[in-house]
Parts: C-alpha cells; structure tokens; sequence
C-alpha cells in the first residue's frame, strides 16, 4: 500500500499538513506580499516626486545591489541559530519601513534609497536564513514540494501585491504602503517564531573570515550535483534577462500598445503558478537534472517562438515562459538544500543565488543595448538555440538514464 507521505498528488495539502512547513510558506507568502507591494510603489513614489525615470529606476537598482555581496552575506546565517536571525530581521526591516513616512520631497529621497539598499541586504540574509530553516524544519521529502509551493507563492504575490500597493498608493500615497510593508515584516516575524524546530547552536567558527565566505563556492564548485545546476541557472538566467529585454518590441511587434506588456506579464506569471503546484511530483519522477532541463527547453522553444507576429503564439509562449523558467530555480534551490551540510547551508544557498541570479542583470543590460541595432527576432531564435545547449548537458546520456 502507498503512503501518504509518497504519494506524489496533492502537493499543497502534504506541505499543509506539516506544521512547520505551513508556518514557513505562510511567513514566505506575508512578507513577499509587503516586498512586492513596496518593489513596484517605491518607482512610482520617485518618478511622482521628481519626474525622472532614471531616479526611479534606481530603485530596483538600491534594492537588487546587495545580492552581489551575498556570498559574504550568507555567513551570518551560518554564524547564529536561523530561526531567531530570521525573527530579527523581519522585525528590523519593519521597524525600517517605518523610517519612510517622512519621506515626502526630493530632498528625502537619500532615506528612501537607504532603507531600500539595507532592505535588499537584510534580504539576501533573510533569504539565506530561510532556506537553511526551512532544510531543517521541513521534512526532506517536502521539499521539493514546499520550494516549488515558495515559487507559486512569490508568483502570486507579484500578480496580487503590486496591485493593492498601486491602489492604496493612489489612495492614500506612498506613507500608507510602508505601513503596510511594516505590518507583514511584523506579522510573518510572529510566524516565525512560532515554528516548533529547535536548532543547535552553531560551533564558533576555527577558519578565518575570508576562507569561511568563499567555503559556500568551492562547495558548489566541487559538488556534481550542484555544480551543473547552478552553472545551468546562471545561463538560463541571462538568456531570460535578455529575454526579458525584448518585451516592449514584441508588443510593438504585435501592433498593441506599451500596456499589452502586463498582459503577456499576467499570462506569465499564471504558468509559473501552474508549475509551482507540479514541481514537487515532477522532481519526485524526473529527478532535479532532467526536470531543469525540461524547463530550460521548454523555455527555449517558448523563447524562440516569441519571434513569430501573432497574439495567440504570444499568450501561449508567455504561459510556457512561464512554466519552463522556475523549474531549474526549483531543481537548484533543492538540491542545494539536500545536498549542503547544515554549518554551510546560509553560505551555499546566498552564492547560488548570487551565481544564479546576477546573470539575470547583465542580460537585461545587454538586451536593452541589442533590442534597437539588432531588432528582437533574430536575438529570440538565437536565444532560443542557446539555451538549448543549456539544457542538452542536464539530460542524462542513453546509457546512464
């Protein structure tokens, strides 16, 4: 007879049904939701008070800039327990979001730049924190399922969160939204804390400072397993900043105006919500090397597709977008969690994460810079191609499958 644990349907209600794992998803869900409330209305806060659109941009900019630095970053969460470093970093951002009700002129600007700066740094830690908590706190067969739950989470929050903080900012501005961001930094602390894991105190560490920040590198580097997902990630990652860069061209390809961009965005963002739901099964029955690969050529035929001039191919590569892209995030953020020795969890996954998602940057650079002299056609077929070699190396050969 089957058990429930390894029955593979019904991902939500096992993750669910697990305390802790429920506890962790809902303190992930609270204050995404304030994260990607603020991530949207801290642009417009900026280009409302000043006008300039590169002001504004620097938003993004203050907030995605400690990521680079998370290799040195990820240490602290490897040097105290996570749970209470977690609690005290969803309280610290909140009492910091706090800080920009005052903001309320140009002249006020350098506070809003500050706290988002700090607030992206206090993330990266956070995030570091959280994946190791969630290694220990949640059984190791949930975890696909619970990353792949995290994805749908995030996903939804970036289609609903916007909204509501584009709302109440037109309603009430831009003071009205910190408060909210406050309130869930303030409510998934309580989450948090309420998780019933208990951690050991981490050994004080014998190695120096710079040996103990690369450690989460080498370890990544020397691991089979993690070595060709991360470096898959990172290639997948650019060619999808790249991508992403080509958006406004294919809507104008299209014959729509700049708006129709949220709607291939919506359709986007529901595949990825999709995958999410099917992620733990599939990683169960393919294993984390052949389900990368399938998103990543997935994504690559979507990708590639995108070339043609038509509004149902359009939707239709937008949802596959959607689906293809997560899967080598899940696979990757999994077997790192499976894979990585607890005393080096916090640096291990703040690398990956650097590795993976810094590529993202530099291919959004480097589309805006190609989009206009090259036109968006022949770099979506040849990003196409690309990321199928990406994907060619995950798959297993005939005789290993």
């Amino acid at each position: 007879m089957t058990s429930k644990t390894n029955n593979p349907t019904r991902p939500l209600v096992r993750v669910l049904r697990d305390r802790d794992a429920g506890l962790c998803l809902a303190g992930v869900v609270v204050s995404g939701f304030g994260t990607s409330a603020l991530w949207l209305v801290s642009g417009v806060w900026v280009k409302d008070l000043t006008g300039s659109d590169g002001l504004a941009a620097l938003c993004m900019l203050a907030m995605w800039l400690p990521a680079l630095a998370g290799p040195l970053l990820g240490t602290l969460a490897d040097r105290v327990r996570r749970k209470p470093l977690l609690t005290g970093v969803n309280l610290l951002l909140g009492a910091l979001v706090l800080t920009l009700v005052s903001v309320d002129a140009p002249g006020d600007l350098w506070l809003l730049y500050a706290v988002l700066f700090v607030y992206g740094a206090a993330g990266v830690v956070a995030d570091a924190a959280e994946s190791a908590l969630v290694a220990t706190a949640v059984d190791r067969s949930l975890l696909g399922d619970f990353n792949g739950l995290r994805m749908t989470a995030t996903e939804g929050m970036k289609l609903l969160a916007p909204l509501a903080g584009a709302g109440l900012y037109a309603a009430y501005g831009g003071a009205s939204v910190a408060l909210l961001d406050a309130a869930t930094f303030v409510l998934a602390t309580g989450l948090y804390a309420a998780l019933r894991g208990r951690e050991d105190r981490p050994a004080r560490p014998q190695d120096g400072h710079r040996r103990r920040t690369v450690e989460g590198g080498r370890h990544l580097w020397a691991h089979p397993v993690l070595r060709p997902l991360v470096l898959a990630g990172g290639a997948t990652m650019l060619c999808a900043g790249l991508n992403g860069a080509m958006v406004y061209a294919v809507v104008d390809g299209l014959g729509h105006l700049p708006a129709y961009a949220g709607v291939l965005y919506a359709v986007q963002g529901a595949g990825s919500v999709a995958v999410g739901l099917l992620s733990g099964p599939a990683l169960r029955h393919l294993g984390a090397r052949r389900f990368a690969a399938s998103g990543i050529a997935l994504l690559a035929l979507a990708v590639a597709l995108r070339a043609v001039p038509s509004d149902p191919v359009a939707l239709v590569c937008s949802a596959a977008i959607g689906a293809g892209l997560p899967a080598v995030l899940i696979a990757t953020l999994t077997s790192v969690q499976r894979e990585t020795p607890g005393v080096l969890l916090g640096r291990v996954t703040a690398t990956a994460h650097t590795l993976v998602y810094t590529p993202n940057v530099i291919g959004l650079a480097a589309g805006a810079a190609l989009v206009e002299p090259v036109g968006h056609r022949p770099v979506l077929v040849a990003l196409g191609m690309a990321l199928l070699m990406t994907a060619a190396p995950l798959f297993p050969s005939p005789a290993g499958a």
